[in-house]
């Protein structure tokens, strides 16, 4: 098969012809770098679709080179909205940014006991394993570099569903510029996680949150020539 990979030295396209068959993207890599071009520079670890480390774009679309099986013809290219460091790696440190000016972490946990339908309801969100192919698949970044995206807007979700978070109120603060009004719910983020998580979903439901805490959509302020007040956020 032929494979094609964009390449950071020259911004071109590389072809590579490759005698394997029913193997995976990351096998396909491996051999191309072992065997053909040493210069080749792409991230992995586990191996096993837990550590996300090994995102990428095959023909447009975001998926894990250790879990895709390729075709003769494939694009790869890196993921978008981050820098490009060499070849298909890229600089993460977006994600941790927005992580910070989201608050997407555990302030701090009181002592009680949860129920089983409770920690259900955040399941899901738990199993992100920060690939950020949901970033990369994001139209937002192309107007507002700054918004806090897909993954830690859906993490933002999880904490305020637990019901041991201390101080869920001032996660909600923090999404409120950059952040959920922000997301057009185009839903390209859904598609391309490979744990099944839909950050769309979760917005949705964190504007519905914000909503009844006396938040508004400051886009409709100015919709109507910014001269509605919405008022104060209620606690």
């Amino acid at each position: 098969m032929t494979i094609s990979i964009q390449r950071s030295h020259n911004g071109a396209l590389q072809s590579y012809n490759v005698e394997l068959e029913n193997v995976t993207l990351l096998s396909v890599l491996n051999h191309i770098k072992t065997k053909i071009d040493p210069t080749l520079t792409y991230a992995h670890s586990c191996r096993s679709g837990v550590c996300g480390s090994c995102a990428v774009r095959v023909n447009g679309r975001e998926v894990l080179m250790c879990e895709y099986k390729p075709k003769s013809g494939d694009c790869v290219e890196p993921i978008r909205n981050a820098r490009v460091v060499r070849d298909l790696v890229v600089d993460s440190g977006h994600v941790e940014r927005f992580n910070r000016t989201g608050s997407a972490w555990s302030e701090g946990s009181r002592e009680e006991s949860v129920k089983a339908e409770e920690m259900e309801r955040i399941e899901t969100q738990s199993d992100c394993i920060l690939c950020a192919s949901c970033y990369s698949a994001c139209p937002v970044y192309a107007v507002n570099p700054d918004f806090i995206g897909p993954f830690a807007l859906t993490r933002v979700w999880r904490y305020v569903n637990d019901p041991r978070e201390q101080d869920a109120s001032a996660k909600m603060a923090a999404v409120q510029t950059n952040g959920i009004w922000d997301c057009m719910l185009c839903g390209e983020c859904v598609p391309v996680c490979p744990q099944g998580i839909a950050p769309k979903q979760d917005i949705t439901m964190l504007r519905t949150k914000a909503s009844v805490m006396g938040y508004q959509d400051p886009n409709a302020a100015t919709a109507f020539g910014g001269g509605l007040d919405f008022g104060s956020p209620v606690f």
